[in-house]
């Protein structure tokens, strides 16, 4: 049986004297895709982070099957994940093309040429826009940028940290369609997103976190037809 992409178990996030994270256990199976949802402050994105190797936390964190305990985030670019973050997080004084090369960083094959024309046909946009700078991309192109820059790393497991915050309706349509087709291609992915609903469309399976602890989880189709996850998060009455 293979190992999971992700498995998490007892991780916990300090802020100082404020646990932020409280012994969390979650699963990504490889190859699938797995929703994390909850209210803004509910320690999602601080999961996120600490799995990336961006914050300091204790319990067992295994990629593909190894502890990746004390591993710097550039350490872990080079096993396979790559983080989308909240924000985009992008080089704003580089142009398009030289995110992309940094998202490639840590390769040495004689793949990169190839992968930056598989972004341009993915995202046209960006072709379009190569020798722009970042910082000048409307929040949509930033969007498309961010995930592309993640994608030239060939990640086996992808993060994605609030893919459509503040974009169009067009627009989060788009993403979340990439979102599906990067899926599809056998990556897996943990998703944090506020958009419930599209999360759990798309996902093989969610969990829910609620002050700084997961409450639910499961199949994500049972989770969009939960009557706690559809009041409190979809918004219908019950």
């Amino acid at each position: 049986m293979n190992a999971p992409a992700l498995r998490v178990r007892g991780l916990c996030v300090s802020y100082g004297a404020i646990e932020a994270v409280k012994s969390i256990e979650l699963e990504v199976p490889a190859g699938e895709l797995v929703a994390l949802i909850g209210a803004n402050g509910a320690g999602k994105t601080t999961s996120l982070k600490a799995i990336a190797g961006l914050l300091p936390w204790s319990g067992s964190v295994e990629l593909f099957g190894r502890e990746i305990r004390g591993a710097p985030a550039h350490q872990l670019l080079g096993r396979g994940l790559a983080l989308v973050p909240e924000g985009r997080g992008l080089f704003a004084r580089m142009t398009v093309a030289e995110n992309l090369q940094m998202g490639a960083f840590t390769r040495r094959d004689a793949g990169i040429a190839e992968d930056f024309e598989k972004m341009y046909e993915r995202f046209p946009r960006l072709k379009e826009r190569a020798r722009q700078l970042a910082g000048t991309l409307s929040g949509g192109e930033q969007q498309m940028l961010a995930m592309a820059r993640a994608l030239m790393s060939r990640p086996r497991l992808l993060l994605l940290d609030e893919p459509s915050m503040g974009l169009a309706p067009l627009l989060v349509e788009r993403i979340f369609d990439v979102i599906r087709e990067v899926s599809e291609g056998g990556i897996s992915i943990l998703l944090v997103e506020q958009n419930a609903r599209l999360a759990l469309e798309i996902a093989h399976r969610g969990y829910v976190m609620d002050s700084g602890q997961l409450s639910l989880s499961g199949p994500a189709a049972s989770l969009l037809h939960d009557a706690r996850v559809r009041e409190a998060y979809l918004g219908e009455s019950l």
